[in-house]
């Protein structure tokens, strides 16, 4: 029998896990697996509470569709018809600018316009930006070598303005991070291989619709853009963890070290226990990963603690109806970094998805902290609580009183792609290729939604098994 640890009950460890005891059934492959975590529960930043018939979500509270990963595990674990699809007829996000919410305009797909009237009609964006933005369909394609910022990306293909506007607050509310800092290529791979392959990013996006389109032509997609679970998203995680069969949760329990001798990998906990597996997987945040393999490899250790990382944190709001007539449409809004606010954005909830609030109640989700104001997450929660009730008054005209405001900290939660990501990744896989049989997973490197963190997981299971059976 086969000795795995894997470090980190988040959603990487849970699916690394679950994918690695599959992986080595289909090769009659005997196991032993020991998930550690730190904490005391498992599903890391995936938690949902239920208050007052409210469903709260501190963490991530959807799954994007295009990346399938996820909504192919759930319906793998018999979730599909728990699986609820966002409520179109109230779709639409708006940008927070010069003291008015304006409507996004229709057809931006990931900061690219696909649609010209809507764009054209748009109150955010100046006659000025607009004819910028218009004149990417003439833009030629990079033709030198490298990297370059999101912003520099976006600022040469359609403008400062677009940047401004749109880019900077849709990035922001996805990796909470800066585009003056934030690597094109590995935070948004697709727009780098679609100006390769179209020149033109609006001509790329309009082709790649049309294919969709064709592709889905006369059916009806059960999925829409955004998916959720009708009883909270840390169905999933909690799901995983009941399905699995060869695996040891252990809760509350550190790891301080990971060595290797004649026997394999010695995993040292806080606490002084001690004991030797096969292989290890480190399912943490980069920096966590760095102080566990200095033991082994302090070039590794180095590069790990390299990659950046932001706080963040929610705050949801449960208001009475009669309060929030104003945003009884929309999904929510992002504010731009310029407009000097203190929020980054908000969700409608309840607008969202079904099931979220009781009836007579609006459920609001505000996101602060990330680059431009990690030091509010430091703040205790009733301070962080007024500073978004402030800010929403600023943007609303008038003072709302939640019936229930709950608090969600994520310190140094979130990684940053900056640029020479990718070069560090290089080091990092040619440094953890000297020690075979330890393996590294998570949103550090590849990508940091729930799917990715499942890709990254089922590549690691596939490289453990081929490590054993070798």
């Amino acid at each position: 029998m086969k000795k795995i640890a894997i470090v980190g009950a988040g959603i990487t460890g849970l699916a690394a896990a679950y994918l690695l005891e599959k992986r080595a059934r289909n090769v009659n492959l005997d196991l032993q697996i020991n998930l550690v975590e730190k904490t005391g529960r498992t599903g890391g930043n995936i938690i949902t509470d239920k208050i007052d018939n409210l469903i709260l979500e501190g963490g991530p509270d959807c799954i994007f569709s295009e990346k399938p990963a996820a909504l192919k595990l759930c319906e793998e674990l018999g979730l599909e018809g728990q699986l609820l699809r966002t409520n179109e007829e109230k779709k639409g996000t708006s940008i927070y600018w010069k003291g008015k919410l304006h409507n996004l305009p229709e057809g931006i797909v990931l900061m690219v316009p696909t649609m010209i009237v809507p764009m054209m009609l748009s109150s955010l964006m100046s006659p000025i930006g607009k004819l910028r933005v218009g004149l990417e369909l003439l833009i030629p394609k990079k033709n030198k070598p490298g990297d370059e910022t999101l912003a520099q990306f976006v600022t040469r293909r359609f403008g400062r303005e677009l940047l401004d506007k749109i880019a900077e607050p849709l990035v922001a509310g996805i990796h909470a991070g800066d585009p003056e800092t934030m690597s094109i290529k590995a935070s948004f791979p697709r727009f780098v291989e679609i100006e390769e392959e179209y020149r033109s990013l609006i001509k790329g996006m309009l082709s790649k619709k049309k294919q969709m389109t064709a592709a889905t032509s006369g059916k009806q997609s059960k999925y829409t853009m955004f998916m959720t679970i009708k009883d909270g998203l840390q169905v999933l995680p909690d799901t995983i963890r009941d399905s699995l069969k060869v695996t040891d949760v252990n809760l509350d329990l550190e790891v301080a070290s990971v060595t290797r001798n004649a026997d394999g990998f010695q995993l040292r906990t806080s606490s002084g226990l001690s004991e030797v597996y096969d292989s290890v997987v480190l399912a943490t945040p980069s920096y966590i990963a760095s102080g566990i393999v200095n033991g082994i490899s302090p070039a590794l250790a180095a590069e790990l603690g390299e990659i950046p990382y932001v706080s963040t944190a929610t705050v949801s709001l449960a208001l009475p109806e009669s309060e929030a007539m104003q945003f009884d449409k929309g999904f929510g809004f992002l504010v731009p970094k310029i407009s000097n606010r203190r929020i980054m954005a908000a969700t409608f909830t309840s607008n969202k998805f079904s099931y979220r609030a009781p009836k007579g109640t609006c459920l609001m989700r505000v996101f602060v902290g990330g680059v431009s104001n990690e030091n509010l997450v430091l703040r205790d929660e009733t301070d962080i609580i007024e500073t978004v009730l402030e800010e929403l008054e600023i943007i609303f005209g008038r003072r709302l009183n939640p019936r229930l405001a709950k608090v969600y900290k994520w310190e140094k939660a979130m990684p940053q792609y900056i640029v020479g990501h990718q070069n560090r990744l290089e080091r990092i896989g040619e440094l953890i290729a000297k020690v075979p049989g330890l393996y590294l997973a998570g949103s550090a490197y590849m990508g940091i939604g729930i799917s990715d963190c499942i890709v990254s997981s089922d590549n690691i299971a596939g490289k453990v098994v081929k490590f054993l059976k070798g």
